[in-house]
């Protein structure tokens, strides 16, 4: 049951980045509408929420296996905290562009649509590293 549990958290959680990366990159290169991209933005918003509670699901999953948190160190510390900020930062940024990019200046548009494609793209590089130095 225990690797059912892992397999399913892992689905939700590869559903999020897809959702993060996949909406933030269209948003970049395929789609320039405006409803279009306010609706790409909650996707993104979705996806980092998505990321964050089966990344806490992880955590709990270990915890509730085996009585206590995985025991990380090191560069695996360093890429989760990375993982952390990135999602808190993509979740405002997504929210903010839903919310408001309609009253924003054109660059800054293009400012936070890269900037939410940068944040996924970081947060997927640190989950490779949080998984093999772990």
């Amino acid at each position: 049951m225990e690797d059912m549990v892992y397999a399913l958290v892992q689905v939700a959680h590869n559903f999020g980045a897809a959702m993060v990366v996949g909406g933030s990159a269209a948003a970049v290169w395929f789609v320039s509408d405006d409803a279009i991209l306010r609706r790409l933005a909650l996707l993104i918003a979705v996806g980092w929420a998505l990321q964050a509670a089966s990344g806490a699901a992880f955590g709990a999953t270990s915890f509730y296996y085996y009585g206590e948190f995985p025991d990380i160190h090191g560069t695996a510390i360093a890429a989760l905290v990375i993982k952390v900020l990135c999602a808190m930062t993509g979740f405002v940024l997504a929210v903010l562009y839903m919310k408001w990019a309609a009253d924003w200046e054109e660059y800054q548009r293009y400012v936070a649509r890269h900037t939410l494609f940068g944040l996924g793209a970081l947060a997927f590089t640190a989950a490779a590293f949080l998984r093999w130095f772990s």
